[in-house]
């Protein structure tokens, strides 16, 4: 198994280190020391474990009437299409990129984490159709989030508030938003320090 080296050396940026791979262990130790994967095509893994670092803590998530009220008029599931959820995480190119960062490669490890019981998935579906989703990875009570994606209007925050719900109801400590976002901020998600983050993962 990979040995990462200690979060506190990583850069300003939070980059911690390059290589390795994407097995089912590797990425297991990585989160539970607070660092995740990611990197563009042609370039090697690279590892990070940003300062400060984005988190929603449970009782923080701030749902609007409106919001509230599209929850009723959608269905909303835990792990019924994890292949899909993550395809159209895929799909989508952030502001500024030219390309995904959910590689094939990563498609493939975060499936076998999936078939493990550690990487799950939200879905938010309109009749049969999936409108919405997130997926991310479940360790020790934190929901380390990965990626989402919206086809309609609130999809990811319909799929946030469902998975808030899950953190609720089994009494998960946080969802990891590793880096700040205004439409993660206007959900209740707020930065905290490396420090105090890995004291919370238990790292």
């Amino acid at each position: 198994m990979i040995t990462f080296p200690d979060p506190e050396l990583a850069n300003d940026d939070g980059l911690l280190a390059a290589g390795g791979n994407l097995e089912p262990e590797t990425l297991l130790a990585a989160y539970s020391k607070g660092i995740f994967p990611w990197y563009a095509e042609g370039d090697p893994v690279l590892w990070w474990a940003p300062d400060p670092r984005m988190v929603l803590f449970p009782a923080e998530f701030h749902c609007s009437r409106r919001l509230a009220r599209r929850l009723r008029q959608y269905r909303l599931s835990w792990d019924e299409a994890f292949a899909d959820v993550i395809g159209w995480c895929a799909g989508i190119v952030r502001k500024g990129e030219t390309g995904t960062w959910i590689l094939p490669e990563m498609i493939g490890a975060y499936q076998q984490l999936h078939a493990l019981g550690h990487a799950h998935s939200v879905e938010v579906w309109q009749g049969n159709e999936l409108v919405g989703g997130l997926y991310g990875v479940l360790l020790h009570g934190v929901f380390f989030a990965e990626s989402m994606f919206s086809r309609t209007t609130d999809g990811s925050k319909m799929a946030l508030a469902h998975l808030i719900s899950m953190a609720d109801q089994h009494g998960w400590v946080m969802v990891d938003c590793q880096f700040h976002t205004d439409h993660l901020a206007s959900l209740g998600a707020r930065e905290i320090s490396r420090r105090d983050f890995m004291q919370l993962i238990g790292s």
